[in-house]
């Protein structure tokens, strides 16, 4: 039996783009001259420890004043809009290992870093490596390709942009929240679909015991919470799969009906990160793009982002559903990819 909210969902997180847009003072905040020196002495003290940037912690990365800042902001992830713009990171200031530092301790004070594939990388590089976008065993982000409105396997998901493309490459936002209002509002039966259970493509990340693909629905009502997980070319590539769930013509509706409500400029917000700019999204209220983009010809200006995976304390129970996902659903311990193979660690270069 299908669990949906039968009205519109109110609240913080059910925003429209260019109501955000115009409120940008809300959601983007640029670093002060001393919250800069402050990241730098943590970044250096941590350093001189010796440690790998994937082990830090809070405790090890001091922020005595802008830690309450981050507080605030975990709270505006969870709670809030489900997203903040930190910008005015120097960069190009610093070496690479500084930067890992400074966004990991970032990160650390916000929640538990995550494995982001199956060679257990907690800290993730974002850029084009010349993948084909089209092999159903390609992870998108690893191309030059849009990406399509989507999330990612954990809690938050966090970008450093270290530098931008020549052309392109916009970052997107859309609210889940949103989305489903107006599905709601348009097609209530279409709605209903994305509730059911759905077959997504894992693209050859399989953890031991589990199928090549996994049964979450794209939308989950549950202890009063939408909760939304969605990649619509790893749905489609699921496909391939003899033992597969297969999409009926009205599930592939109800895909096709959130993909162009999540492609509606009244819908989603627009931004270009620029280097020094690291933002922070709630996976489980809001989908993230990037447009498509050209690159530089020298490879030292090449698009390049790091990225974090997040688990948060404090964060919304998940249905039992997830677990084929993340494994554990216990709060502040889940998401990421785990599989026999998976060693931790944060790789720099």
């Amino acid at each position: 039996m299908v669990t949906m909210p039968e009205s519109p969902i109110t609240g913080p997180s059910a925003w429209l783009g260019p109501d955000m847009d115009a409120r940008r003072d809300a959601w983007q905040v640029t670093f002060s001259r001393d919250t800069i020196a402050e990241l730098e002495e943590a970044a250096r003290h941590y350093l001189s420890l010796g440690r790998d940037v994937g082990e830090i912690t809070a405790r090890d990365f001091p922020l005595p004043r802008f830690s309450d800042h981050l507080k605030a902001m975990a709270h505006r992830l969870l709670h809030g809009c489900g997203f903040e713009v930190l910008s005015g990171w120097p960069v190009e200031k610093h070496d690479q290992l500084t930067n890992a530092a400074v966004f990991c301790g970032i990160g650390a004070h916000l929640g538990t870093a995550r494995s982001q594939n199956a060679a257990g990388h907690i800290l993730g590089h974002v850029r084009d490596i010349g993948m084909d976008a089209n092999d159903p065993k390609a992870r998108i982000y690893q191309t030059s390709a849009r990406q399509s409105f989507h999330t990612d396997s954990a809690d938050v998901v966090a970008l450093l942009c270290l530098q931008d493309a020549k052309e392109g490459g916009d970052s997107l936002l859309v609210s889940a929240v949103s989305v489903f209002n107006r599905m709601l509002e348009e097609a209530p039966d279409l709605a209903r679909a994305l509730f059911e259970p759905i077959a997504t493509d894992r693209r050859g990340e399989v953890p031991a015991g589990m199928q090549e693909w996994m049964t979450i629905p794209v939308l989950s009502w549950f202890d009063g919470f939408l909760t939304v997980f969605y990649q619509r070319q790893y749905i489609e590539s699921a496909q391939r799969f003899d033992g597969a769930p297969k999409m009926d013509a009205r599930q592939r509706a109800a895909l096709d009906l959130f993909d162009k409500l999540c492609d509606d400029p009244e819908m989603h917000l627009r931004m270009r990160l620029r280097p020094g700019d690291m933002q922070f999204v709630y996976n489980h209220s809001q989908l993230h793009d990037r447009t498509g983009f050209t690159d530089w010809p020298d490879p030292k200006k090449r698009r390049h982002l790091f990225r974090l995976w997040l688990s948060m304390p404090g964060d919304r129970p998940l249905p039992e559903v997830f677990r084929e996902r993340y494994g554990s659903i216990e709060i502040g311990n889940r998401g990421g990819i785990i599989t026999s193979e998976t060693r931790l660690h944060a790789p720099i270069d």
